[in-house]
């Protein structure tokens, strides 16, 4: 197999190709909302560093991200069917955020991030995706239903293993408090 080159210079005047072979501004939503998905699969690897403990399953859930990107990455207002994710994904996150929030403490108001470095590195992850979420939200309706619900998801799985991460590491949740009744 030959060597790719990492660079072609197609994109110098602003431009990119599409996966399905169209020329599209870089500022076209589906590119953004590749980038954004590109970005939150590098987060999830600082995350999987962070929390070893979690590191296959988001390590799954970025294979998962490059999937979406595929099918993002054609053309039309309708997701291509070989890049749809499997029946079920978004269920399985939910199976895997009720697993964990079972063994955490009851959450009863809104927690400041920054308890641990770990639990900073996933809720870094969790607020990536809540952008990439956002633009999503840019894309045609049927690719929009195709990827958000799984989006939305992840986000929420994030904010458990974050609180896992913190109480793994030894951290204990800092709820807010109103300047006033401190």
């Amino acid at each position: 197999m030959a060597e790719v080159k990492i660079y072609t210079k197609g994109g110098d005047a602003g431009d990119t190709s599409m996966l399905s072979g169209e020329r599209v501004s870089k500022a076209d939503a589906h590119i953004a909302a590749v980038g954004d998905l590109d970005e939150l699969s590098v987060a999830l690897g600082f995350a999987r560093l962070a929390h070893p403990k979690r590191a296959d399953a988001l390590k799954d859930i970025q294979q998962k991200l490059y999937q979406l990107s595929a099918m993002i990455s054609f053309t039309g207002d309708k997701p291509h069917d070989r890049f749809q994710l499997e029946a079920g994904a978004v269920e399985a996150l939910e199976t895997l955020i009720d697993e964990i929030q079972g063994r955490l403490p009851p959450l009863k108001e809104f927690i400041y991030p920054g308890q641990t470095e770990e639990g900073c590195h996933v809720h870094q992850a969790r607020v990536v995706a809540r952008r990439t979420e956002r633009g999503l939200a840019l894309l045609p309706a049927e690719k929009r239903a195709a990827a958000i619900p799984f989006i939305n998801r992840l986000s929420d799985l994030l904010f458990v293993i974050a609180r896992e991460a913190d109480l793994d590491a030894g951290g204990r949740e800092e709820g807010y408090r109103r300047a006033r009744d401190s």
